[in-house]
């Protein structure tokens, strides 16, 4: 990847008439597409996020003229194809769920009818259900379950916003909400409804005093929804937050550990 060329066409618009340009930034979604290219990575326990590749996603639409598409029976009009080729790559694709062409789909993965946008990377294992929706940039991990309804938030503006990051073997239940960057770390468990943004009050219960985090829920959480009282000029009124009622027990099998999870804390999925 060319960050140089990136960043020069991204600070002159002319110069995607320029066909090193261009090139450079079909190469770019080509690698998003194959998994070879990430728009964020772990390294040495960080996440880093390369935003010279959300530029490139950016830059890539003007570069698209908005055309017909068809995909079986359904029919779009847009400027970015959708993803074909699923049993190349090893991927159930139950219709009608949609994958655009420069997101990545690992093999094994499973998307019932769903939705997962450009520049999105979803690991090997991972089952995306019923209406659920991985949003661009997103970062999906192994073995991971996004149950139905759930919303991962896409980003790509602003260029400096993270994108959300779902690490390893997490359970995501019925409806949750995951937005804004926000960072849920590997074998957590969201109960149905959960709603976690960059705001969103996590508040760990299991204990005898509360320990409050904001923007990432810890390893292996188990979390369900919750509320807290806030004063407001007119009153005091209940605002939404996050609790971590306990632990995922790291001593047995992950599937096992799931079922405990969900029948020990009584987490509706």
């Amino acid at each position: 990847m060319n960050i140089e060329l990136i960043e020069q066409a991204w600070n002159d618009r002319t110069l995607l008439n320029e066909k090193t340009i261009r090139e450079e930034i079909l190469n770019i979604i080509a690698d998003l597409d194959c998994g070879k290219l990430r728009v964020a990575e772990k390294i040495n326990g960080e996440w880093i996020v390369n935003q010279s590749v959300k530029k490139a996603i950016i830059l890539y639409f003007p570069l698209c003229g908005i055309q017909p598409f068809e995909s079986g029976d359904l029919k779009f009009w847009d400027k970015i194809p959708t993803k074909q080729n699923y049993e190349e790559l090893k991927v159930r694709c139950v219709p009608p769920a949609v994958a655009r062409y420069g997101s990545f789909l690992a093999e094994g993965c499973v998307m019932m009818p769903s939705y997962v946008n450009i520049g999105a990377y979803v690991d090997s294992g991972t089952m995306v259900d019923t209406w659920a929706t991985v949003g661009s940039c997103a970062q999906i991990g192994k073995n991971v379950h996004l149950a139905g309804g759930v919303g991962i938030g896409g980003v790509l503006e602003p260029v400096g916003a993270n994108p959300v990051i779902i690490e390893d073997n997490c359970f995501i239940g019925s409806r949750c909400i995951v937005v804004e960057g926000a960072l849920i770390k590997e074998g957590a468990v969201l109960g149905a409804n959960t709603v976690i943004t960059q705001s969103t009050k996590i508040i760990d219960v299991s204990q005898e005093t509360p320990i409050e985090y904001k923007g990432v829920v810890p390893e292996n959480s188990v979390v369900i929804p919750g509320s807290y009282t806030k004063k407001f000029p007119a009153g005091e009124y209940n605002v939404n937050c996050a609790l971590i009622i306990g632990k995922r027990k790291e001593s047995t099998d992950k599937k096992t550990s799931l079922n405990d999870a969900l029948r020990d804390f009584n987490v509706a999925i």
